[in-house]
């Protein structure tokens, strides 16, 4: 019986008391006939407006469509046409704030949970063994895609469903960028990660991995290779507060904590020889889903008590609601309006505390959430055995300093025009390259429409 509206299906999820101990992912996923249950609530908007606040412009009511009459298959085909890692986006894509937050049904109840009908789609046909399939017409020419994150998968698979030749430049030694070291395997698990990133070979584009342009090859030189060139190299250089007491141990950026526990796998040690320090008492500053995941980390590595240190509310977090949700089930605690003025440690050198600002809020600034305001005089201290800053990215100086010519923002993004074309003819770039700290599923849209960026550059050139 079709159940239009009505209330969301709910996923199961490992319970908290388990989930806390080991790394596998929380949410279950659903299985065929919930699938089927959730898509049937969907009324079919006739404007769509769904896939209207996709930034990949996913034909999402065609999709719903097939799980609703059981064509999983082709569910898959209409997910994978626009969106090139579909199991991944349906597991960390901000739905709730794009086309989960238009539904109609979010005003009363849950809007359709379109992420997660996307992410059984692409495990269905992973389990299924079904691959999506095209006829590529072969083109001379060859682009460069210097980055394996989600801008550079997506601009490259579109780049090879134009015809072109595609090499993909990795500094790490495997591929993904930011899914790979970022993003923790309980909200997105590795196996999946590989999977997807393995349809890029299937497809004709070849990657190298631990190759750093600038040193293993020279950006002047990719130029006179390959008639155009896509910049995607992420947003991967940390912020750090510039408060006393950071260069002490036991403080980490929430990069590295991330980088050393997902892709160095600290959290399988000694069977990966990539220790971690990783105390009792953990103060996490921010509250992005960076410091959730830093934070949920810590919790799953041992710590007894984390902290997350936050200027403003919980109200006012930037974190997604479903990560926020987990982090407090999992009995993370929140220092809300507070604001670091230093770090403490002892004569070895190591972190023993951080002495605290008191804030409140005032009026709205240009974000729309209340400025923070200190209250002079309100210190305080806290007794912590490590402390992580997660306070946002900007792009790598490694390669912004080999490419001067390139010009770009006081920030250190790339400067692009509104076809995302830098400076220099026939250099495209996209993602977090340009937007500093942004979504998966942006950098996904930044890729597709850089495709066609270079795709209508070389058909000018060959005029």
């Amino acid at each position: 019986m079709i159940q239009i509206g009505g209330t969301r299906v709910v996923m199961e999820e490992q319970s908290v008391n388990e989930r806390v101990k080991n790394f596998r992912s929380v949410p279950f996923g659903y299985n065929a006939e919930e699938a089927i249950a959730e898509a049937q609530r969907c009324i079919q908007c006739i404007h769509g407006p769904c896939e209207k606040l996709c930034p990949v412009h996913m034909d999402i009511k065609a999709m719903i469509r097939e799980i609703v009459a059981g064509n999983f298959k082709k569910a898959f085909f209409i997910a994978k046409k626009d969106n090139a890692i579909p199991a991944i986006t349906g597991r960390v894509c901000p739905q709730e704030e794009q086309c989960e937050g238009v539904c109609p049904f979010s005003l009363t109840c849950n809007g359709i949970n379109i992420g997660k009908l996307e992410a059984f789609v692409a495990d269905w046909a992973m389990n299924n063994g079904v691959k999506e399939g095209f006829h590529i017409e072969e083109k001379p020419e060859k682009v460069a895609v210097i980055g394996s994150g989600p801008a550079g998968i997506s601009c490259a698979v579109d780049l090879r469903k134009y015809g072109y030749k595609v090499t993909m430049f990795e500094a790490l030694h495997k591929a993904g960028g930011v899914l790979q070291y970022g993003i923790p395997a309980f909200r997105l698990p590795k196996d999946i990660v590989d999977y997807e990133i393995s349809y890029l070979t299937e497809v004709g584009v070849e990657v190298k991995l631990n190759h750093i342009v600038g040193q293993n090859i020279m950006f002047n030189e990719l130029r006179k290779k390959f008639g155009a060139v896509f910049i995607g190299t992420g947003a991967g250089a940390p912020q750090f507060l510039g408060i006393e007491g950071e260069r002490l141990k036991g403080l980490y950026s929430a990069n590295e904590f991330l980088f050393r526990t997902n892709l160095m796998k600290a959290y399988k040690f000694p069977e990966y020889d990539t220790p971690i320090v990783c105390g009792n008492t953990i103060g996490v500053i921010g509250a992005g889903n960076v410091a959730m995941d830093v934070a949920r980390c810590a919790i799953r590595l041992g710590a007894k008590d984390v902290y997350i240190l936050y200027r403003r509310t919980k109200k006012e977090a930037p974190a997604r609601d479903e990560e926020l949700q987990h982090a407090i089930e999992e009995k993370l605690k929140f220092i809300e309006l507070v604001n670091p003025t230093r770090v403490l440690g002892n004569e070895d050198g190591w972190v023993t505390g951080i002495e605290l600002l008191k804030m409140k809020l005032g009026e709205p600034d240009k974000s729309g959430r209340p400025r923070p305001i200190k209250i002079e005089g309100s210190e305080f201290t806290m007794k912590l055995d490590t402390v992580v800053e997660a306070l946002g990215s900007k792009p790598n100086r490694l390669f912004l300093d080999q490419t001067p010519e390139l010009e770009t923002t006081r920030w250190g993004t790339f400067k692009v025009d509104e076809n995302l074309m830098t400076n220099i003819e026939g250099v495209v770039a996209g993602g977090d390259a340009i937007r500093g700290n942004a979504t998966v599923i942006l950098a996904l849209g930044d890729g597709r429409k850089a495709a066609e960026s270079i795709h209508n550059y070389i058909l000018r050139r060959r005029k």
